[in-house]
């Protein structure tokens, strides 16, 4: 079987994804999506968890991919990690099915591919995270912590405009990329007052 049937059903999957949701992927459809065998899913995939556990260990890994692109050229830490929310809200909006996926509920335990995309993901958005505050973009504190308020409201921001309770020129008047620009604004001005880890 080719090298690159793997990726070609994991693509059709994402595809399928994107079209209808989760219920829309099953691996008979992918593998006709993909133009292979009804079979041909089956011998990359022990089922359909698995499959869709590859597409977020897929869109992980891009997600990551873009974060560290976002130090690359010489800008100052803060304004890579700028650069780097406001691409992967980019992502989240553009598609927001695999968005929904990769950051729901997965019962169990989650595979090894996917669980190593978080974890690198998540080091090198934190990296992200401790240079904007070494260069004084952002206060001290736990970079993991912070990181994590971070992307809370990129999250939140992101489903409240998937919702339709979030536009520039509607409710909240703001785009999530905005209130992204806000909140690292107001860290950078008034972060004095960051609460220090407790230990």
């Amino acid at each position: 079987m080719p090298a690159g049937t793997r990726d070609a059903l994991v693509e059709a999957a994402a595809r399928l994804l994107d079209e209808g949701g989760v219920a829309a992927v099953t691996l008979r459809e992918v593998g006709h999506l993909a133009g292979v065998s009804h079979n041909a899913p089956y011998k990359h995939f022990a089922d359909k968890r698995a499959l869709l556990a590859a597409i977020a260990a897929r869109e992980l890994t891009e997600v990551g991919a873009a974060l560290a692109g976002g130090t690359l050229g010489g800008r100052p830490a803060t304004e890579s990690l700028r650069a780097a929310l406001h691409t992967y809200i980019t992502w989240a909006l553009r598609h927001p099915a695999r968005f929904k996926l990769v950051f729901g509920t997965w019962e169990g335990a989650s595979s090894a591919e996917l669980g190593a995309a978080a974890a690198t993901t998540q080091r090198v958005f934190a990296d992200l995270v401790a240079s904007a505050q070494h260069e004084g973009g952002l206060p001290h504190g736990d970079p993991v912590r912070l990181g994590s308020l971070l992307r809370a409201l990129v999250h939140g921001a992101v489903d409240l405009a998937l919702a339709g309770h979030l536009a520039e020129n509607g409710k909240g008047a703001a785009r999530p990329d905005q209130l992204v620009d806000d909140l690292l604004g107001y860290l950078a001005t008034h972060g004095e007052g960051w609460p220090r880890p407790r230990g």
